[in-house]
């Protein structure tokens, strides 16, 4: 049959030499070098025929009929095949990202060749490289040149001699020293020697560990890589505190050197963990970007607005039954307007706060948060109506921004002194020295307590107070009306303020609440905590403020205040469950598969998709989906 190859590529795919399958070849009912084509493309029979060629022609790999190597030779020999296949640079650090197709081609190539080099050349620069790249951070980048100049020779350790694939039972520790900023890594016992880890028999110089870490007071944080050295690359000499072996001729792969090691308290740096997941500060701090950090401050927000509603809502009770007997007092009056401002401005803070949360919760759960059965929209579109109505979210602040631009247009005219009945403006009688603070706190332990950040939530209430005033007096000095002036101010200067008001009476009433004598002992510690990330979390936000006013000072008070946050995360993740309990309605209230009490979230979702109507059930429409008629004139048609 005729041919569509084109004479040019002969060269890449030349004909077989002539013999009895001739006559075969031609009964085929198509052209093989066509299939070929369409099934690899050019490039990639290029590249592969670049690597046979190279092996061909290189006397490294010539093969020898009839050849017994001993064990110690064939390793030999593979390893130096495995080097020389970089020498060849058949595939840089660039064509894993660019040409990733070329990968699993190499590796094809090489695995027809001898299935023990592919192995080795595999688990060195992918498994071992991968691990390294993928886990690592830019802090680990400097590896991966070395990997691919066979500086270093890497293996993956993750098994352990009576651990295989039941990870959680692995037993190898990393238990984290802030005197000297190392980590330990140890084997308990010769159960939890690393086993069967391919290149660590006679050639690994380099190892991705994988061990439980500890940080100090014991805490572990679950299985984390760290890379670990485990012999000189230059005399492949164990290092000191590892004992490292081969585990003998297999039944097959022998080319490949399968090995164990045991750590005896053998100590290597910081920088060592693999921290894309999770990481260690100098102080002994665990933090991670990923496990719980997105949803656990708005779980601390639910108790500190929660408590806040409450008391003020006692507050407004008060005021009621002071009118009721006919209290017109100047105390009443200014109980009035102080509870009057903060629930101006807590409503836009709980609304936005629940709207914020509620998506933050959606695309946490991924595609599942977006299933109608699930009930986030529900819950973000009932809230949405709090954004606006009993007043415009924005506009409510304006009232709080006011009542506050007052109290301080009172005190500069007439020397008043700031005190009201719920005492929520009376530390800006310390006003000017506040403006004089600045943060000082230079660890993570120093800032686990919401006290730290109600001084800095102080200095910010004082700032924008400050700077409000200011650009309020300029804009009436430049023509505009009080109404006008009061509105040009608002956005960059009256709306934070307001909110970061607001926040701070939130915060500090929360901080009282915790700290009271009469808090259980055993709840203490929790409370605290919530405290704590819920102050610490909104201060975060406005971090630009408190550096663009002079507060902070240098990266080290944005990373302090940061790492902290994740600290509390960190500490509070096994109380997760417990105080979702604590706030949670009935199944039947919230009506979630994925948000039933049981926790069994995919059985749930499944049956509640199964229940639902005609799931199972063809399209009505199906006779169009079969019938054959031209789908061009039907669409011509229905135009």
């Amino acid at each position: 049959m005729a041919s569509t190859v084109e004479g040019g590529d002969t060269a890449l795919l030349p004909e077989f030499p002539r013999g009895p399958l001739d006559t075969y070849r031609a009964r085929a009912s198509f052209s093989w070098k066509e299939l070929a084509l369409f099934t690899e493309g050019k490039d990639m029979l290029r590249f592969k025929k670049t690597i046979f060629s190279a092996l061909e022609n290189d006397p490294l790999f010539a093969r020898s009929p009839g050849a017994d190597l001993s064990l110690e030779k064939y390793r030999e020999l593979n390893f130096l095949r495995c080097k020389r296949i970089f020498e060849y640079d058949f595939l840089s650090v660039e064509d894993m990202f660019k040409s990733p197709l070329k990968v699993p081609a190499l590796i094809q190539c090489l695995g027809m060749y001898d299935s023990s080099l592919a192995a080795k050349y595999l688990l060195h620069s992918l498994v071992f490289g991968s691990a390294v790249y993928s886990s690592g951070s830019e802090r680990h980048l400097t590896y991966i040149q070395k990997i691919f100049r066979m500086e270093i020779f890497g293996c993956f350790a993750l098994t352990e001699l009576s651990h295989g694939s039941n990870t959680k039972a692995i037993r190898t520790t990393a238990h984290y020293d802030p005197a000297t900023e190392e980590f330990i890594i140890h084997s308990p016992d010769f159960e939890a020697a690393k086993f069967w880890v391919g290149n660590m028999g006679k050639t690994a110089t380099h190892a991705v560990v994988f061990a439980k870490l500890h940080v100090p007071g014991d805490q572990c944080h679950g299985l984390h890589p760290f890379i670990v050295q485990i012999r000189d690359p230059k005399t492949l000499l164990p290092m000191p505190g590892v004992m490292v072996g081969d585990i003998g001729k297999k039944l097959g792969q022998n080319g490949l050197d399968n090995g164990f090691a045991m750590f005896h308290k053998v100590r290597v740096p910081r920088q060592s963990l693999l921290n894309r997941m999770g990481d260690v500060t100098p102080e002994g701090t665990y933090v991670s970007p990923f496990k719980q950090w997105r949803l656990l401050p708005y779980l601390a927000a639910v108790y500190a607005l929660d408590h806040f509603s409450k008391s003020l809502f006692l507050d407004l009770v008060e005021l009621q039954r002071g009118l009721a007997l006919g209290d017109r007092s100047a105390r009443q009056a200014e109980l009035g307007r102080e509870i009057h401002a903060l629930a101006s401005a807590g409503k836009p803070l709980a609304s936005w706060t629940t709207q914020q949360g509620i998506q933050e919760c959606r695309e946490a759960c991924g595609g599942h948060g977006y299933l109608a059965m699930n009930r986030l929209g529900v819950l973000r579109d009932d809230n949405d109506p709090n954004c606006t109505y009993e007043g415009d979210n924005n506009i409510l602040l304006q009232q709080t921004s006011n009542y506050l631009l007052g109290l301080l247009a009172h005190q500069v005219q007439d020397g008043a002194c700031f005190h009201s009945p719920l005492k929520s403006v009376d530390f800006l009688d310390a006003y000017p020295g506040i403006l004089d603070q600045k943060f000082e706190v230079s660890s993570v332990a120093d800032c686990l307590d919401s006290a730290v950040a109600l001084a800095a939530y102080k200095w910010l209430v004082c700032y924008l107070l400050r700077e409000t005033y200011q650009k309020l007096n300029q804009e009436k000095r430049s023509g505009s009306s009080d109404f006008e002036a009061r509105n040009k101010c608002q956005v960059s200067h009256g709306r934070p303020l307001a909110l970061v008001f607001v926040e701070l009476t939130v915060v500090q009433r929360f901080h009282e609440h915790v700290h009271q004598p009469c808090v259980p002992p055993l709840l203490r510690a929790v409370l605290g905590r919530l405290s704590a990330l819920y102050a610490l979390w909104s201060l975060s936000r406005h971090a630009a403020l408190l550096y663009r006013g002079g507060y902070f000072s240098g990266e080290q008070a944005g990373e302090v205040l940061e790492s902290a946050v994740l600290a509390l995360c960190s500490q509070l993740k096994d109380d997760a469950v417990a105080l979702v309990d604590v706030i949670a309605p009935p199944d039947f209230v919230l009506d979630s598969p994925i948000g039933r009490a049981d926790g069994e979230l995919y059985k749930n979702l499944w049956g509640a998709v199964l229940q639902e109507s005609k799931v199972l059930e063809r399209a009505s429409w199906w006779p169009e989906f079969s019938v054959n008629k031209p789908v061009i004139g039907g669409l011509k048609s229905k135009l």
